[in-house]
């Protein structure tokens, strides 16, 4: 006796075609979960991104602390006296050489 001839892709074609809604959704499942890693993905990235930001922010705030605490220091009046007197040798005129300026 001769043996059918099976053509195996054409009878898988079949039953694909037979059930193609239940392949559709197998599709949306395989989209979905590629979808929901790709997510995570993006998700993890902006949060790292985030965080190196936030630290930044908190290097920055600390070194404008430390620049507004400078300047002060640089500005306090006998800094600026004990130069103006010792590396500019300027001195307090005499008040008979002070002259008064006054505009009408």
């Amino acid at each position: 006796m001769s043996q059918p001839q099976f053509n195996l892709p054409k009878i898988v074609l079949l039953d694909l075609w037979h059930h193609k809604w239940v392949l559709l959704l197998a599709c949306a499942v395989l989209g979905n979960a590629i979808t929901v890693v790709y997510t995570s993905h993006v998700t993890r990235k902006y949060t790292s991104q985030w965080d190196q930001m936030l630290q930044e922010r908190d290097r920055l705030d600390i070194e404008w602390r430390n620049l507004l605490l400078e300047e002060q220091s640089q500005s306090e009046h006998s800094r600026i006296t004990r130069i103006a007197s010792k590396e500019l040798e300027m001195n307090r005129p005499l008040p008979k050489e002070e002259i008064v300026v006054r505009v009408p």
